[in-house]
């Protein structure tokens, strides 16, 4: 009999979408790069310092844009309780970073845990748990309509320049009025919201991926300002990306 909860650390080579579905709680960790999930209709990155909590049995949509290294924690429906959502990301606290290191001591096995192992599981559900209360908002809208999700994929991929909507609007194949009704429907957000949200989760990936300069990431993500670069990352995140690069490592 499988253990109630084990732990693995992992390293993933790039690759496209797949689907995810496991019969336990996922607790999700990327330790050394870049995540990006999908569920019910919306998208997360998940970068250092931050965890994904899914829910047994909930199918997530997951790339990997470059190669990540994830450590990952699952727990038993028996033994852990139903997460607050089916699929939640929230920034990971000192002691939530302690437990899952102290935790990767006990892999799959059919071996019971020690009474030692079954507490620090314990208290890492319970922390975890907690901390998914409070979600992270570096979340975007995938769409449910054919057209908002081409739009959005061509948004994606020309973050680096002027997007024009009246442009996009032209190769999706509907009027400027009905696009923007589309993203006020399905995403409760206009364009441009999007697109400045798009922009500062792509910021979360340079940051993440190395050294780059704030400033060379603000110019390659289509900001020529980064004073007007860090006014937005300062809405969606809390923080500046200097201190947002900081907290990816301990």
């Amino acid at each position: 009999m499988t253990r109630k909860a084990y732990s693995f650390v992992r390293t993933f080579a790039p690759e496209p979408d797949r689907d995810l579905r496991v019969d336990r709680h996922y607790l999700l960790c990327a330790s050394a790069g870049v995540l990006r999930l999908e569920a019910q209709g919306q998208a997360w990155l998940l970068p250092p310092a931050r965890a994904a909590l899914i829910e047994a049995g909930r199918p997530v949509r997951v790339s990997i844009p470059r190669q990540v290294t994830t450590a990952s924690v699952l727990f038993d429906p028996d033994f852990a309780p139903v997460p607050p959502a089916p699929l939640t990301v929230f920034d990971l606290s000192p002691l939530a970073r302690a437990l899952v290191s102290e935790c990767g001591a006990w892999g799959e096995s059919d071996e019971p845990l020690t009474a030692y192992g079954e507490t620090l599981f314990a208290a890492l559900a319970a922390v975890t748990w907690r901390l998914a209360d409070q979600p992270s908002p570096v979340v975007v809208p995938a769409g449910r309509s054919p057209e908002l999700r081409r739009a959005l994929r061509l948004t994606q991929e020309r973050l680096g320049e002027e997007v024009r909507f009246e442009d996009l609007a032209a190769e999706v194949g509907v009027v400027p009025r009905t696009l923007a009704r589309r993203f006020e429907a399905e995403t409760g957000m206009t364009w441009r919201a999007v697109l400045r949200r798009m922009r500062v989760l792509r910021a979360i990936e340079e940051l993440a991926a190395g050294d780059t300069a704030v400033t060379t990431i603000a110019f390659t993500i289509g900001y020529t300002s980064l004073s007007a670069f860090n006014a937005a990352f300062r809405e969606l995140t809390g923080r500046t990306p200097t201190e947002y690069r900081a907290s990816f490592r301990p």
